[in-house]
């Protein structure tokens, strides 16, 4: 006797089918889920915990001491000094960096007979390590091996900077140049044609034309250059240590010294690191809205 397939047969394959692709689909996101959940939600928990507890280098988990350590990192004497200088050293990092690499990269952008050597010679210097470029640039600077002589590069607060930030212009220029001519290069050739017969003139043209065209990648690049710059440690660790008398020092670096140099407290490092990821949210998340504000108009 044959038996006929039932009603709920279709409905029940069409269930399966739809389940594969949704398997597959996390198949293929396991791994980076993984990946995000033990290096970095577990880290911040973790962080998050040291925040609020009495946390010795040395002698390890002591209770909950909440909110002790958030008030003793803002009355800390080399707290907004650190930020003061942090905020100082990224906006003028920023403004160069940024308006360097869009020169660079309107320099590359037409194909010409020097245009490969010129984008190898620009992108060099992001080949090599933040830290190996520090280490070069302080023997650049030192007085014993410096080319320059006896001149002081690192012994005012001032030249200091001024030091470092052409360390990390040196360094970013050609990367940050890499993602501009990407942007410049999307822009259709047609949009320049219709702007020359319209007789609108070279800087019209760029201002009204290019820059809106290419504001996205802007975008990302003032997003990275702004982050970096807040978090940057290497560059002045290696160069400055912090000095001349504290005047070089980052938040990042004083998250460092407050955890490992003097007070050995990872509690009170903590509780700074946290205000940094708060203070970098809410940075970030202004940034997108701003850009998504200005793509609407």
């Amino acid at each position: 006797m044959t038996t006929l397939p039932s009603r709920a047969e279709p409905a029940t394959l069409s269930r399966v089918r739809r389940r594969r692709p949704s398997r597959q689909g996390w198949a293929y996101a396991a791994p980076t889920a993984v990946f995000v959940v033990i290096f970095f939600v577990i880290p911040i928990g973790i962080v998050a915990r040291m925040s609020v507890s009495d946390w010795g280098l040395f002698a390890g988990y002591q209770g909950i001491n909440a909110p002790e350590n958030f008030s003793d990192v803002l009355g800390d004497r080399l707290f907004w000094p650190a930020v003061g200088f942090t905020v100082k050293y990224t906006v003028v990092t920023t403004v160069i960096l940024l308006a360097l690499a869009l020169g660079l990269a309107l320099l590359v952008q037409e194909s010409h007979r020097w245009t490969g050597f010129l984008r190898t010679s620009f992108l060099v210097p992001s080949a090599l390590g933040l830290a190996s470029a520090s280490l070069l640039f302080y023997a650049l600077y030192s007085p014993q091996s410096s080319p320059f002589g006896a001149v002081s590069f690192l012994g005012t607060p001032t030249s200091a900077l001024w030091s470092t930030v052409a360390l990390i212009v040196w360094r970013y220029a050609g990367f940050y140049m890499l993602l501009l001519l990407v942007g410049l290069q999307g822009i259709p050739g047609d949009v320049y044609e219709a702007a020359r017969l319209d007789g609108a003139g070279r800087f019209p043209t760029f201002w009204h034309v290019t820059v809106p065209l290419i504001r996205s990648s802007l975008a990302l690049c003032t997003i990275l250059c702004v982050t970096g710059s807040l978090l940057a440690f290497d560059q002045f660790f290696i160069l400055t240590k912090g000095g001349p008398d504290n005047s070089t020092i980052t938040i990042v670096q004083l998250i460092y010294n407050m955890a490992f140099q003097g007070q050995n407290n990872l509690g009170r490092a903590a509780a700074l690191s946290i205000l940094v990821l708060l203070g970098l949210l809410v940075l970030n998340i202004a940034q997108f809205r701003g850009l998504r504000g200005k793509e609407e108009s």
